[in-house]
């Protein structure tokens, strides 16, 4: 591989040459000495110029070029590092992203299994509560039909009593009477 120095040295001098080679053409087909010796001078002066221009901008240009090629290498080595980061963060998301998943199915899971349990707890107090009220109505009604059974009972004793005692006033007649009247004084007399 030439080296950089090499390679501006060839095309330098192929250049001059090249305009050399136009002056003596020019010069030849004018016929006139003075314009070939104006272009050479002038060609040797834009030489020294850029031989000049060479000398003293080589290392500012190639160090320039030195740290804008660092500076293109550092800055790509940057974003190949945030690439990668980048890369390993996505991992990450993706990784917490299953696990999320199975976490919000695991919550699904356990909300539909409190669910159930909470539904079964429901239905068995609702079947007691109903429980208890089927025994509170049935007591409820025992009472009631108790209440009514006795109620029932001293109305008919009432009504028998009423009914006894007008069958009695009937057919009680007064000497009936008397005597009713003089065996209770005797069970009254035979007390004392």
């Amino acid at each position: 591989m030439k080296r950089p120095q090499a390679k501006f040295t060839a095309v330098f001098l192929a250049f001059f040459g090249l305009l050399a080679f136009a002056a003596v053409a020019q010069a030849a087909g004018d016929g006139g000495f003075d314009k070939t010796k104006d272009l050479l001078w002038r060609v040797m002066n834009f030489s020294a110029l850029v031989a000049l221009l060479v000398f003293l901008l080589k290392k500012p240009l190639a160090n320039a070029l030195n740290s804008r090629r660092e500076a293109i290498r550092a800055q790509l080595e940057e974003l190949e590092a945030k690439r990668a980061g980048a890369e390993r963060a996505y991992q990450e998301c993706e990784g917490k992203l299953a696990g999320l998943e199975a976490e919000a199915k695991a919550i699904l899971e356990e909300a539909v299994r409190q669910g159930e349990a909470e539904k079964a707890r429901l239905i068995a107090e609702g079947e007691r509560a109903a429980g208890d009220m089927k025994r509170q109505a049935e007591m409820a009604v025992q009472h009631e039909l108790a209440a009514a059974t006795t109620r029932l009972k001293a109305e008919i004793v009432g009504e028998a009593a009423l009914v006894a005692e007008e069958l009695i006033k009937k057919s009680l007649q007064p000497a009936d009477e008397a005597r009713m009247i003089e065996g209770y004084l005797d069970k009254v007399g035979g007390v004392q």
